[in-house]
């Protein structure tokens, strides 16, 4: 197929060139159908794996009736004007088809993975006026010869690719260009001189290159000049005067290069302008006081330079300013008073600077949403200035970082008139006292830190009133007394940080209502009591650390507990269960002992009247207590003979396995409750080493959401796999049971593990499947050691085994329901082998929500709609999983990722590199160098595919195979990669 597709290819260019010599030759115009020829030679150098171009038929008279995707044409000459492309997922390379649309005006290629160079013709198209190839892998140098003819050309976008070399000195003799942008490519060495004087130039963009030298005089020719961006390069020098003259400039982006001296004082005729960045440069000296007349000013960013002496008055003439941030110099005083008048003020960052004295209450008066003045260490301190704070009622305030300074005094109740506050850090300081009770009316409260301070005193009851809670952050104070119940109310915190404090008392068990928890650090406080079962069902936890308390019994059960790291329960002696490596004693009701004996007057031999009174009470009391008691003893007797009985039942029901070999279904001729009932769909022997064998805790190989998996062994001497089922009070009749594993037991593809057969009692209920000697594809992933890892071809035919998989179970109208790597196995010939597919309809019993418990391990790589009740779950469900598992292959990561202080959700992550051009970035670097790019990037993106947010944009199982298989085109004699 591919041989085929690169003989027409190579058929149509060279027809394409004969027609043109014989054009050429004839002198005779070019017909209709010269652009129907051109935009078919230059697909065939196309990969269109989303089909996207089906509509291009070389057999249409003209490409204009509408029907061709992409194409726009003029009505009256009936010739292709505009092709646009933009987001197709092509790939392939830029062909010389294009050559041959003379009348094109627009070619936008944008956000796909075109590749290779840009032939130095295609400029030269006489009526081309918009060319922009951004967002794509185009790479090598840009010929000089490229724009050599281009008179005509208004726009060019080459951003975010790869391409090198210098930019083409032919670009100045573009007169007539309104816009450059070449950002966030690898361009070097000078900028061309004649590009500083396009005066017709409205936008220009740099950013993002390696582009060095000093910026030259004479740029005040650029009359039009609206926007420039040079942010990110090794510019260096002084910025000169002229950009002064460019009066429309309303944004400049200078940031991040080597330019240095001061600012340039023309600047200050640039009223119009809005935006003005000079950060991390080495600009020096004092900001000047005409900056007070660049009136336009919303934006003002001169952070991480060597700014020196007071910020100036004249600052506080910005009535547009929204945004300051003077972060990082080397300013000292006090912030002028003139900033009163910022009215519009939303962002101020003076962080690592060296100003002293307090904030001026003019902040405290002012509109302002956030206020960063972390790490301003001054000689002395600042004090008070909370105090202040307290004493002024803010409206509007909504963020306040005050954190890492050295404030003190108490927190007053006064806090209460922040309404609008929703984040608020006062960490790292030294605030002393209680929390105040007022703190529970920031009813609009997201994030609420006081780490790190002297706070005493308890946690007020009133804390539950910040309802809209997302993170409490109270560790490394002196607080006492308990965790307030109160706290369920909180039902979006998902961190909680109490640590290093002195609290007492248990843990409320009210913490198990707030399931949006996800990190919970109790550690180093004094807390006692029994960890509260129901904790085990907080279905997003990922880290509870109890550590270094009092903390006694045993671990709930569940799939976070029995996995807990042993460092987040250490330091609790009486705590016990497997993590701990502690068993629990017996839990034997306590014997009643009553003491016969009666408190006698020691100094007289005979009682007292009043005494005997007391002794006739106590007699009634003891013989309610022995009624009591032996009402107790009766009845723990009954349960343990329950117990025995029920124990015995079970015992029988495993050992009664025997097989009679027999026809499609062989089972045993003893089906009672008792003896159970095996079922082997091809009468296969029995097992060699009998049924103790299925519960030998040595033959296990793993614990899923449904249950444990054990291996034993056939009298043939063949391995299977059994998985016994550890939710039978959800399971199915015995009918509608056997009817669904039978139709389970029907399926069979090379990529699929087979079920064998199964074993049915009411409490005991067995699958059993061939076994898979491999492992599991997570643990080669994420397990492997040292060279062992997967080769970019091995990772490719899972992901392709894997999809025809789905495809055959979706065609057999069967869900998985819970794609993940622990579920995919690998072989011993690398062949991948699905496993645990269909099991949720043994579970009628189980909804959506259940459901998510029980394979919560599957984390990330659920569906959105999975969580909403009124959205039937279907197919698409699988394709969302499988396509977050194709990321995972790829870029070797986990399908969520917990780091110190974030979660990383892979699927978002892959996402906003591949809209910022720099999805190769992702690749695991196990892969760097031994990996064909195009496969793994065009990969990548049918992941992204998979897991759109709406579940109609999905492509179908059948169509991701037909996708990878256009992807994987080796040609002849191809050497494996890796």
């Amino acid at each position: 197929m591919l041989a085929f597709s690169n003989m027409r290819a190579i058929f149509l260019s060279l027809l394409f060139f004969v027609l043109v010599l014989v054009v050429a030759a004839t002198a005779v115009s070019p017909s209709l159908n010269d652009d129907v020829l051109g935009l078919i030679v230059f697909k065939a150098d196309l990969e269109d794996p989303m089909g996207k171009l089906v509509s291009w038929n070389e057999d249409d008279e003209s490409a204009c009736g509408g029907n061709w995707v992409g194409v726009k044409c003029n009505s009256r000459s009936n010739r292709v004007t505009e092709i646009n492309l933009d987001g197709f997922f092509l790939n392939g390379k830029i062909g010389i088809g294009l050559l041959r649309l003379q009348f094109l005006r627009k070619l936008s290629l944008s956000r796909n993975n075109l590749t290779g160079g840009i032939s130095p013709n295609i400029a030269q198209i006489n009526n081309l006026r918009v060319i922009d190839l951004s967002d794509n892998n185009l790479s090598e140098e840009v010929s000089d010869e490229f724009f050599k003819q281009c008179g005509s050309l208004w726009t060019v976008s080459l951003a975010r690719n790869k391409f090198s070399g210098k930019i083409p000195s032919s670009l100045e003799s573009c007169s007539a260009l309104t816009s450059i942008d070449l950002s966030f490519n690898m361009f070097s060495g000078l900028v061309p001189s004649g590009i500083w004087t396009l005066s017709g130039l409205r936008s220009l963009d740099l950013s993002q290159n390696m582009l060095e030298g000093e910026i030259p005089k004479g740029v005040e020719v650029m009359k039009n000049l609206r926007s420039i961006s040079l942010a990110k390069n090794q510019f260096s020098g002084e910025v000169p005067n002229g950009f002064g003259s460019c009066l429309l400039l309303r944004s400049i982006d200078f940031s991040d290069n080597s330019l240095s001296s001061s600012i340039p004082g023309d600047l200050k005729k640039l009223t119009l302008c809005s935006y003005l960045s000079l950060s991390g440069n080495a600009f020096s000296g004092e900001i000047p006081e005409w900056i007070g007349e660049m009136k336009g000013l919303q934006t003002l960013d001169l952070s991480r330079n060597g700014f020196s002496s007071q910020v100036p008055d004249s600052i506080g003439n910005l009535p547009s300013l929204k945004m300051l941030n003077l972060s990082a110099n080397g300013f000292t005083g006090n912030l002028p008073e003139s900033m009163a008048n910022l009215s519009n003020l939303l962002a101020l960052d003076v962080s690592q600077n060296s100003m002293s004295g307090g904030l001026p209450s003019w902040i405290l008066k002012s509109d302002v949403e956030k206020v960063l003045v972390s790490e301003s260490r001054p000689s002395g301190g600042i004090k008070s200035t909370f105090y202040s704070l307290a004493e002024v009622a803010i409206q509007s305030i909504q963020v306040m970082d005050l954190s890492d300074n050295a404030f003190s005094d108490e927190i007053t109740s006064t806090i209460a008139a922040l309404s609008s506050l929703q984040f608020l850090n006062l960490s790292n300081n030294s605030l002393g006292g209680p929390i105040p009770a007022a703190i529970g009316e920031l009813k609009a409260l997201e994030g609420l830190d006081l780490s790190c301070n002297n706070l005493s005193g308890y946690i007020p009851w009133e804390i539950g009133g910040v309802m809209l809670l997302k993170e409490l952050r109270l560790e490394k104070n002196s607080l006492v007394g308990k965790i307030p119940s109160s706290i369920e109310n909180c039902s979006s915190l998902s961190t909680l940080n109490l640590s290093q404090n002195r609290l007492s008392g248990s843990i409320p068990a009210a913490l198990a209502k707030l399931t949006n928890l996800q990190t919970v650090d109790l550690s180093l406080n004094s807390l006692t009591g029994n960890l509260p079962k129901q904790l085990a069902d907080l279905p997003n936890l990922h880290s509870f650390n109890l550590s270094h308390n009092k903390i006694q019994g045993e671990l709930p059960g569940g799939s976070f507990f029995n996995t807990i790291p042993t460092s987040s329960v250490a330091g609790n002696p009486s705590l016990c269960g497997a993590s701990v490596n502690k068993s629990c004693p017996t839990v034997l009701p306590k014997p009643i002992v009553l003491n016969p004996n009666t408190t006698t007057d020691s100094g007289s031999g005979s009682m007292s009247p009043t005494l005997g009174h007391r002794r006739i009470i106590l007699s009634i009391s003891a013989l309610i207590a022995i009624g009591a008691a032996v009402v107790i003893v009766i009845g723990v007797i009954g349960i343990i003979v329950l117990n025995l009985r029920f124990r015995s039942s079970a015992e029988r029901s495993a050992a009664a396995f025997t097989f009679s070999a027999g026809d499609e279904f062989s089972q045993s001729p003893t089906t009672d409750a008792n003896s159970g009932k095996l079922v082997m769909f091809s009468g296969e022997p029995e097992f060699s080493s009998g049924a103790h064998a299925l519960l030998n805790k040595d033959c296990e190989l793993g614990r899923g959401g449904f249950g444990a998996v054990y291996q034993t062994v056939l009298r043939d001497g063949r391995s299977v796999a059994i998985k016994k089922l550890t939710v039978s009070s959800l399971v199915k009749s015995q009918e509608d049971f056997e009817r669904e594993v039978k139709k389970l037991g029907k399926i069979r593809h090379q990529n699929l593990v087979k079920l064998e057969g199964y074993y049915w009692t009411p409490s005991l209920q067995l699958l059993i499947y061939d076994y898979v000697s491999g492992g599991s594809l997570y643990k080669h992933l994420h397990e492997g050691s040292g060279g062992n890892f997967l080769s970019w071809n091995e990772r490719f035919n899972v992901i392709l085994g894997t999809a025809k998989a789905l495809a055959h179970l979706h065609h057999s109208n069967v869900i998985h329901y819970n794609i993940k790597s622990m579920n995919v196995l690998i072989d011993s010939n690398g062949e991948p082998k699905v496993c645990d597919y269909g099991l949720a309809k043994l579970l009628p019993m189980l909804d959506r929500y259940v459901l998510s418990s029980k394979i919560q391990s599957a984390l990330g790589y659920m569906a959105p709609e999975f969580a909403c009740r009124t959205v039937k779950i279907t197919e698409k469900c699988d394709i969302y999983g499988f396509g977050v598992l194709v990321l995972e292959i790829v870029t070797g990561k986990r399908p969520v990722e917990y780091m110190e202080d974030d979660v990383v959700v892979l699927c978002d992550m892959v996402r906003g590199t591949s809209e910022e051009g720099r999805v190769e970035e992702c690749i695991d670097e196990k892969l760097r160098g031994k990996f064909p790019a195009d496969e793994a990037i065009s990969v990548m993106k049918l992941g992204l595919l998979c897991t759109s947010q709406v579940p109609s944009n999905r492509p179908d199982m059948g169509e991701v195979v037909n996708i990878l298989e256009l992807i994987r085109c080796p040609s002849e004699g191809q050497e494996e990669l890796g």
